[in-house]
């Protein structure tokens, strides 16, 4: 009985099976649905993209849907993340075939209203989506990807360790497999090649050649398995790939020694087929472990989700999932464990291990009897036992922002990767071409088939597109594992490339390359000094300068009252005023004072705070504040590094060249008010500098997001993740350094890599032409080239 085909899906069945509707036929009535959405939409394109590729029926997507639906709410609370107002989940599609697919997903999901980004990645068919809630939820968007055929559920690490590991067990017996045969092949292959010296009889030669033949078949058909596929599915897109390379010169040398084995004419290359597969498959199990360790860092986090924490419910503890916990509820930690949610301390000590957050080796001690009792996810008991109260869901921590800063980093391509994609994306094809010239060549000039098929054999074995396309993200993914043990994150990939190129280097100084706590060192005031007036003042301002008053106030007044004034103003980068019982009251800077008509006296050289009462001059504080340990060494290094360094401030001249002596900086602005900062370094852009800005993130956000790459230094406040492309987790100026540092070594492994990747082809690729290697030294050739690659890769985990 003869088949036809579903207009959608492409699967055969027979007429009987199928339903028609507008002059088509279709399997069910899901994929005639789908059909008539793809048609309704425009979106006819996908049909011819898809080529000969079949799906699975779309019969499915009503339940699914309705499944999705019921469990909406566990979704939103343990997978969907919210940032600056948007949302945003990681899905995996399941039915993804092809490039066609993912083409038909991001074009319907970018086509509604409210869908901001999609990134699908066809490897893993994992898909990043970030919409606006007012516009489109969840449940749309599920049914939107049903709607099209394909399956959608919440990226979860657990479940997708599980798969990994069942593709592990069947790689490792996939290996085992070559491994063993290809090495009983050589046994039996020493044993012929010592024939044409000694003498052999036809009939042990045929045995032999049998004997050979029965070893390679599983070995191409089961270790080569993998290789298979990747060239199908690059050929029912009309591409090539490695896999297509490898499939071409192992398949016709195996066919071409069947042909010879039964003939009896020419020599059998089975041997060579089982080198070639197994030494390739073996350069992949290198690259992929070298790959995992280079993953491990972001692994490692996102499994932490998954660990159970202690909740203490009345007398009794109770083990629950991180994200399973809320705030408000209390968490026991006992040594060896670690904080995967953030919180304050509410009974008992202990000291933590807060390395893997900031880098810092020594232990913080917290105490519910101390100040310092807010404890912070990722940290790990190192002894003592505490009970804390947790302050938010897990989704909302520390150190879930840190494995979300870390997942988007690594989904993004760095810009010099475009050149490889480019060259890799010709390759193939490139290599398919030589080969077949090289074997018209060798036909024409020896007149025999298996010199020639083995000469372009060679040629298709011995290129490596694979190096080219190792070179850019395995360096990538390790530098962003090497910065996170030393609390140095990325916000993406590109900026690694971005700091690399970075030649100035511009210094917001409070905060950075100063302590930023600021200390009263001298006090003088008139009679109109009331205590309580500026104390009440300075406790609405959130400035250094203003708390160091306050604190200054609190530790040498008595019975100091919190007025209720009116008209409180806070002017940015200036003072603050407002009105007492009808008298009015200013504080802040000497500029602020000028501006105000209060202060015509001399310029001070320190750091000083006004603070003027009925328009007069009331009392003055100077103050100075310490440079951060490391200050001088950063600068050092930066400027050992051949990078322009430039600090700029809103102090005065006498306090900015204070401290621009002490750690050796010869440009500074002083008296820079948040605008004047941005316009310096919108001026050195023009200028064709690349800026590295170094800032708090708070009254610098537009300096920041003017520069090349802004880095904020602190401990992963939200501030300075939202407003940084670099985050140094570490307090700590020598952090920046390293940072720096880490970013050039990559940058220079990466070109190193791209260099060498073009350098062996450039060099091996004519020897194979010219006969000079064998097929078997072809497959080890390349598969050394890739992972040379990834352990030159490796180098960038070694950084200081």
């Amino acid at each position: 009985m003869s088949k036809f085909k579903c207009a959608h899906c492409r699967g055969e069945f027979e007429r009987e099976a199928l339903i028609e509707r507008g002059g088509e036929l279709f399997c069910c009535e899901g994929c005639a649905g789908v059909y008539e959405i793809l048609n309704a939409s425009g979106l006819n394109e996908f049909y011819e993209r898809l080529g000969k590729t079949t799906l699975n029926p779309a019969w499915g997507a009503k339940n699914a849907a309705q499944k999705s639906q019921e469990d909406l709410a566990a979704i939103y609370q343990n997978y969907v993340k919210n940032e600056n107002g948007f949302s945003k989940i990681s899905l995996i599609i399941e039915g993804i075939h092809c490039s066609a697919c993912v083409w038909l997903n991001e074009k319907v999901l970018f086509a509604q209203k409210g869908i901001l980004e999609v990134n699908i990645n066809s490897v893993n068919n994992k898909a990043l989506i970030v919409w606006d809630e007012n516009e489109i939820n969840l449940a749309q968007i599920f049914a939107l990807i049903h709607s099209i055929g394909y399956e959608p559920y919440p990226y979860d690490a657990q479940a997708q360790e599980h798969r990994l590991a069942g593709q592990r067990r069947e790689f490792y017996a996939r290996l085992l497999v070559g491994i063993f045969c290809t090495m009983n092949i050589m046994w039996l292959a020493v044993a012929q090649y010592g024939g044409y010296f000694t003498g052999m009889r036809q009939d042990v030669r045929s045995i032999i050649n049998f004997a050979e033949f029965i070893l390679a078949t599983p070995v191409l058909f089961y270790t080569g398995s993998g290789f298979f596929r990747g060239a199908w599915t690059a050929l029912k897109n009309k591409t090539q790939n490695m896999d297509s390379l490898i499939v071409t010169g192992t398949l016709a040398a195996y066919i071409f020694s069947i042909y010879a084995m039964f003939s009896r004419q020419g020599e059998v290359y089975f041997d060579s087929v089982a080198m070639i597969i197994t030494f390739v498959f073996i350069g992949k199990y290198l690259e992929i472990l070298s790959k995992k360790k280079a993953a491990d860092t972001l692994d490692n986090l996102n499994s932490l989700n998954l660990n159970s924490v202690s909740v203490k419910n009345g007398d009794e503890i109770i083990l629950k999932s991180a994200q399973e916990v809320r705030a408000g509820e209390l968490v026991v930690v006992r040594a060896g464990e670690r904080v995967l949610l953030d919180g304050v301390v509410v009974s008992g000590a202990a000291s933590f291990d807060l390395s893997s957050l900031s880098g810092e080796s020594a232990p913080a001690y917290l105490s519910a009897k101390d100040g310092e009792n807010e404890i912070k996810s990722g940290s790990v008991c190192v002894d003592g036992t505490l009970v804390y109260e947790v302050g938010a869901v897990f989704s909302e921590s520390v150190l879930a922002r840190i494995i979300n800063l870390l997942e988007t980093a690594a989904a993004k391509k760095p810009k010099i990767q475009a050149l490889a994609d480019a060259i890799s994306a010709r390759f193939s094809a490139a290599i398919t071409a030589l080969a077949l010239a090289t074997f018209a060549f060798w036909f024409w000039r020896t007149g025999e088939l298996s010199a020639a098929l083995i000469v372009a054999i060679s040629v298709v074995v011995i290129s490596c597109p694979c190096a080219l396309g190792l070179a850019t993200p395995v360096s990538t993914l390790v530098a962003l594992g090497a910065g996170f043990r030393r609390g140095i994150l990325f916000k993406e990939a590109r900026i690694i490339e971005s700091l690399a190129k970075c030649d100035t280097a511009v210094f917001d100084k409070t905060g950075t390359l100063t302590s930023g706590r600021l200390k009263v060192s001298k006090f003088t005031h008139s009679g109109k000094f009331d205590a309580s007036a500026l104390f009440s003042l300075v406790s609405g301002s959130d400035h250094p300068i203003s708390r160091a008053v306050g604190e200054y106030l609190r530790a040498n007044f008595r019975d100091l009252k919190l007025l209720e004034l009116k008209g409180f103003e806070n002017i940015a980068a200036r003072g603050v005023r407002a009105k007492f019982d009808g008298i009015n009251l200013a504080g802040g800077s000497e500029k602020f004072m000028r501006e105000l008509g209060l202060y015509n006296g001399e310029a001070v050289r320190e750091t000083c705070y006004f603070f003027a009462a009925d328009r007069e001059i009331a009392a003055a504080f100077e103050l100075k504040e310490s440079l951060k340990d490391g200050a001088k060494e950063c600068v050092d290094a930066l400027k050992n590094a051949k990078m322009r360094v430039a600090m700029l401030t809103g102090d005065n001249e006498y306090a900015a060249k204070r401290v621009a002596e002490g750690l050796g900086i010869d440009e500074t602005v002083a008296n820079a008010l948040p605008t004047d900062k941005a316009a310096y370094v919108e001026r050195l852009a023009q200028q064709g500098r690349n800026v590295l800005m170094v800032g708090d993130g708070i009254n610098d956000a537009a300096a920041l997001a003017l520069s090349s790459v802004a880095v904020c230094m602190g401990s992963g406040a939200a501030v300075s993740i939202a407003k940084s492309d670099v985050v140094l987790m570490r307090d700590d100026p020598v952090s920046l350094a390293a940072a720096v540092r880490l970013a050039r070594r990559t940058y220079r492994i990466v070109r190193q890599n791209l260099a060498f990747s073009l350098v062996y082809n450039a060099v091996t690729i004519p020897l194979a032409m010219a006969g000079y290697v064998a097929p078997a030294v072809a497959a080890l050739s390349m598969s050394l080239s890739s992972v040379a690659v990834v352990l030159n890769a490796m180098r960038a985990r070694s950084e200081r």
